[in-house]
């Protein structure tokens, strides 16, 4: 987990912008965003973050002890069903007499839809607002910490793809590679890696690996390998040929090269 004096700075700089923008509080959902807050990875997440003082979390009664032993939030409120959480988080609203609440809205693993609006419907009197661009304003730039973390997530890829070039044998199936792969992502400490596996000359826009899909002689193999850590992310994706590349690979291969470098070349800050 991050120190927590770097994650509570992080709630105190989305608080300055809630109270710039006139926002009471705000309810995040979100995974990714719950994490960048809490420092902690947690299932069903519920952060109710006020314009001024402590956050509040809401989470599944069992669940709580070991909650509290991996952040730094320790105002937590605990629930057994859903309708209760709506009920906590609603109540905590009212009791403190919030007017505009902000809603961090985005589309990620869990969208959380029904639970919005369901809010809604129950709150008619309370303004409710779209904080995700508020958010990700935060997240865009990142500090020495999330750097760090980054850094780790690519090394953890680098080592997935090294063992998924090994294992693209004549006969390896599109699942043995994955798997090989996301074992050793796993050990490394990647929590939730995924890898992409596409042999043979028909590319899938989603290459899901199959099990009934072998690699031959002469055959392409696409293989993508995104590696976690800490809530970061690192993507690698590589074409490799086993046996002899025909000539228009070549030139693909060569004209991508030469894209990504001129694309590499003019990365620098204040370029749109």
């Amino acid at each position: 987990m991050f120190n927590k004096d770097v994650l509570r700075k992080r709630v105190e700089k989305f608080q300055r912008s809630m109270r710039e923008s006139g926002i009471d509080a705000s309810n995040i959902r979100t995974l990714s965003s719950f994490v960048y807050f809490t420092g902690v990875k947690w299932l069903r997440p519920a952060l109710l973050i006020p314009a001024e003082g402590n956050p509040t979390a809401f989470v599944v009664e069992q669940e709580a002890e070991e909650f509290l032993s991996k952040t730094w939030v320790k105002d937590v409120v605990t629930y057994r069903r859903v309708e209760e959480l709506m009920r906590g988080v609603t109540g905590r609203i009212k009791d403190n007499g919030y007017k505009t609440v902000g809603f961090d809205y985005s589309v990620e693993r869990d969208s959380y839809v029904a639970f919005f609006e369901l809010f809604k419907s129950l709150n008619p009197k309370i303004e409710v607002r779209n904080v995700h661009s508020m958010i990700m304003d935060l997240r865009m730039i990142k500090d020495n910490n999330e750097i760090e973390a980054i850094r780790k997530a690519s090394k953890i890829a680098e080592r997935g793809l090294d063992k998924a070039l090994d294992s693209i044998l004549i006969g390896a199936t599109e699942l043995n590679i994955a798997a090989e792969a996301t074992y050793s992502m796993m050990k490394a400490g990647s929590e939730s890696p995924h890898v992409y596996v596409n042999a043979g000359p028909n590319p899938r826009a989603h290459a899901e690996p199959r099990s009934d899909v072998k690699v031959g002689d002469n055959c392409a193999v696409m293989v993508v390998i995104s590696a976690d850590y800490m809530g970061y992310h690192s993507n690698i994706t590589r074409t490799v040929f086993v046996g002899r590349a025909p000539e228009e690979a070549r030139i693909a291969h060569k004209a991508l090269h030469d894209a990504y470098d001129k694309a590499k070349d003019t990365v620098r800050p204040g370029v749109k």
